[in-house]
């Protein structure tokens, strides 16, 4: 047997701006000047999500505008492509193709650079694209929502869902660079805007207790979106997010622990069962609400800092239960417990769940007592029920 061993370094990179196509911000620039070789300029193909195209008619223009005042840097190889947003873009696989066919016809390289500006869902389509076409060209990230920026968009993964399961298809793929442009939230709708906020809770609670208790010190802020308090949850999610991707030493997911993943196989079930009614943030919100009751009723935490935890979630705006968590199969099984087989062999290995025994803490299990889980979604519609009685 022949065996060597070799390793690469990445390199992730997290740049955090304003208004990053305006002529005169030369981040963009710098980053590009530093990737070209000697004397070459930088071809790229620019991919627009059709939400951020609409709510911003500048952006277009702004990103031509740009490319021509820094043409001895980089150039488009065509006018910039806008494509179908939101989750459903995940679900046709006719995309994937359009895109390839679009970096194709281009004549995009490995020299080359794939931008991408859009919203999570628009970030996995296209750098799952990037990363499959030619075995790979780099891509630039340009996340436009609060959770893209905070969370999805400054990872490593991309994909698509197939066979009615979320990210089935896809692939590990370190972006050149991501760059966090905080004019983009400002057009987002109410919604988008909150969502990225759970994530940003969902970091603190496995990794930061001082950032968890700085996100309460400022609920109402962040109730009312108040922008500035906003970015700074923003910020420090991506900061987070980014230092378990780097530093926790298995940035591609080959063993069994998802700690990023708390509360999320809850999530991405009610994702599924809504036909994807119920956004990403909205759904991990839910499923952090059902593995914190859970993690009560198994004796792992105790119920006042769960209450705690739920309140303040709900304080700023998001919802903790659904009746879409009590939807069953043929069976009568509830749906949703298909979602631990669905988020181990999503993984492959032994199941491996993240709970919270504190604030600040993670802690792994290997199995989940269904009889526990039923419990504390039956605990959750009861709160349910009683505020709705009280209003």
């Amino acid at each position: 047997m022949l065996e060597r061993k070799f390793s690469i370094e990445y390199a992730q990179r997290v740049l955090f701006t304003r208004e990053v196509f305006e002529v005169s911000n030369t981040a963009l620039r710098d980053l590009l000047s530093a990737a070209r070789e000697a004397g070459c300029k930088t071809k790229a193909i620019a991919f627009v999500d059709s939400h951020v195209a609409g709510a911003s008619p500048t952006l277009i223009p702004a990103l031509e505008a740009y490319a021509a005042a820094h043409s001895e840097v980089f150039t488009l190889a065509v006018a910039p492509i806008v494509i179908t947003g939101g989750e459903a873009c995940k679900n046709d696989f006719t995309l994937l193709q359009s895109c390839w066919q679009a970096i194709n016809d281009a004549g995009i390289d490995r020299h080359s650079f794939v931008f991408v500006i859009g919203g999570g869902a628009v970030l996995d389509l296209v750098c799952f694209a990037a990363a499959t076409a030619h075995r790979g060209i780099r891509h630039l990230r340009f996340p436009t929502t609060t959770l893209s920026q905070g969370d999805g968009g400054v990872g490593v993964k991309n994909g698509v869902n197939y066979f009615g399961k979320k990210n089935w298809i896809g692939s590990f793929a370190v972006p050149y660079a991501i760059v966090n442009d905080f004019a983009f939230l400002a057009s987002l709708p109410t919604r988008e805007k909150r969502c990225g906020l759970i994530e940003a809770i969902k970091v603190a609670l496995i990794r930061d207790a001082e950032f968890y208790r700085w996100l309460e010190q400022h609920a109402d802020d962040l109730a009312a979106l108040s922008s500035s308090i906003v970015e700074q949850a923003v910020q420090r999610s991506a900061e987070l997010h980014v230092e378990h991707i780097a530093m926790n030493g298995d940035p591609f997911e080959q063993g069994s622990a998802r700690p990023l993943d708390f509360g999320h196989w809850v999530a991405h079930k009610l994702e599924q069962v809504s036909g994807f009614a119920i956004a990403h943030g909205e759904a991990v919100a839910i499923g952090m609400a059902v593995d914190l009751l859970y993690s009560v009723e198994a004796g792992i935490l105790d119920g006042a800092t769960a209450n705690r935890i739920i309140n303040f979630i709900r304080r700023i705006g998001f919802e903790t239960y659904s009746p879409h968590l009590l939807s069953k199969t043929a069976t009568s099984e509830l749906v949703i417990l298909a979602g631990l087989e669905e988020f181990r062999e999503h993984l492959g290995g032994e199941l491996t769940i993240t709970l919270v025994p504190e604030i600040g803490q993670k802690m792994e299990v290997h199995e989940m007592d269904k009889a526990l889980i039923i419990a504390a979604v039956e605990c959750l519609r009861g709160v349910e029920i009683e505020l709705q009685d009280a209003c």
